[in-house]
């Protein structure tokens, strides 16, 4: 689907790593290019045309995301650097004033770390619990044993809608009108989901959403944050300095701006944003519906295709997402990586940022296949053509 808009595709490479950033189409390249050799102003710094288009181009790309998730006004969409950055933003400008001692937060150990880490700080900071929410034998995450592992001092979930190595799709509707029950904040990490899904924040009824543009065809160094309107007002910066006061005095007087912008203190990616607004806009003409469908079945075709694979170990079989997670009997994940590369074929090894998930999955490191809407089944046939050797060992070692 879409594959001639790829420059990388026409280079011979089957590329699988899409969990970690996606290959960008020339519409990318051909809107940054063109901001800087045209428009190459700051954004809400200029009185004079080129800088006037900045400012309008940049908030358009605000707008397009607005609709792109159904959010109610723009002012919840502020432009971070990536969805690790969207996070660190709420939990320490939100969460840091609002969670007292004892406070529990929960996650699962198989969230990326982003979404474990800054919650071990306020741990240390002002003494919250973390705490985890059983996964099931498939290591997936249910509403049933979610309902369990809340407590009276549950204050906030935190979790990915898409985890990024076990690849399931969390009952987040479900979830969200649990906690919002029991009076529960919940923080999704859609770094794995809005690049594949079509997300209605409002139908979800989302507190906040984070996410990252190189994830969905898009720039690095630009991400997301939605914050639910009714939330904004208690939202309080990490960072501060030029583009997010309106004044402030000798004496230490200050007046900082509204939402979204009292969050983007500093130039931003102005070139990234921009690209980013046409990235929108070109998912939006190919459709999330269409895409989600599409990849579905490429996911089903390659787990039929892998099953036949000696020796081969999959952990996330019965997950729904283009994420497949797996490994060869007695081959370091790393060096099935490096020989798939002899190949040309690009897999992703380690422990994709999810350390603690070898608690539940009983090994630390794996290889990751994960699926875009311009993978192929002769590309899955290739994978499987290259794995499917007698003499594997012998030729990795």
């Amino acid at each position: 689907m879409n594959r001639d808009d790829f420059y990388l595709l026409k280079k011979n490479i089957i590329y699988f790593d899409n969990g970690a950033t996606t290959l960008k189409p020339y519409i990318l390249g051909d809107t940054i290019r063109d901001y800087y050799d045209n428009y190459s102003a700051n954004a809400h710094r200029g009185d004079y045309d080129i800088s006037i288009k900045v400012d309008t181009l940049y908030e358009s790309t605000r707008d397009l995301v607005k609709n792109f998730i159904n959010a109610k006004n723009s002012n919840q969409i502020v432009f971070t650097n990536n969805a690790t950055d969207s996070l660190n933003k709420i939990i320490f400008g939100y969460f840091k004033n609002q969670l007292s001692e004892n406070d529990e937060v929960l996650i699962t150990k198989s969230e990326h770390a982003s979404n474990i880490l800054p919650w071990f700080e306020l741990a240390d900071n002002i003494g919250i619990n973390v705490n985890y929410i059983e996964l099931d034998k498939n290591h997936k995450l249910t509403i049933e044993n979610l309902k369990k592992a809340i407590t009276p001092n549950t204050k906030v979930i935190s979790i990915a809608h898409v985890t990024n190595v076990v690849g399931d799709v969390r009952p987040i509707k479900e979830i969200i009108n649990y906690a919002h029950e029991h009076d529960i904040k919940v923080i999704i990490d859609g770094a794995q989901s809005v690049p594949h899904i079509k997300i209605d924040v409002e139908e979800l009824d989302m507190d906040f959403l984070a996410f990252s543009a190189h994830k969905m065809c898009g720039p690095t160094g630009v991400g997301i944050l939605y914050v639910k309107e009714d939330l904004i007002n208690d939202i309080k910066p990490i960072i501060v300095g030029g583009g997010m006061n309106s004044s402030f005095e000798f004496n230490g007087e200050k007046q900082y701006n509204e939402m979204p912008h009292l969050l983007e203190a500093g130039t931003p990616n102005i070139a990234g944003v921009i690209g980013f607004g046409s990235i929108i806009n070109y998912l939006s003409k190919i459709g999330m519906k269409k895409i989600e469908e599409y990849e579905s079945e490429l996911r089903k075709y390659a787990i039929e295709k892998l099953k036949k694979v000696p020796n081969i170990i999959i952990y996330n079989e019965s997950s729904e997402s283009s994420i497949i997670t797996f490994n060869i009997k007695d081959i370091f994940p790393q060096d099935l990586a490096i020989y798939l590369n002899k190949y040309n074929i690009c897999v992703r090894a380690g422990n994709h940022c999810a350390k603690i998930l070898k608690d539940e999955l009983g090994i630390k490191n794996t290889c990751r296949m994960s699926l875009y809407f311009y993978n192929t089944k002769e590309e899955v046939d290739k994978l499987i053509d290259v794995l499917d050797n007698p003499n594997i060992i012998k030729e990795i070692i």
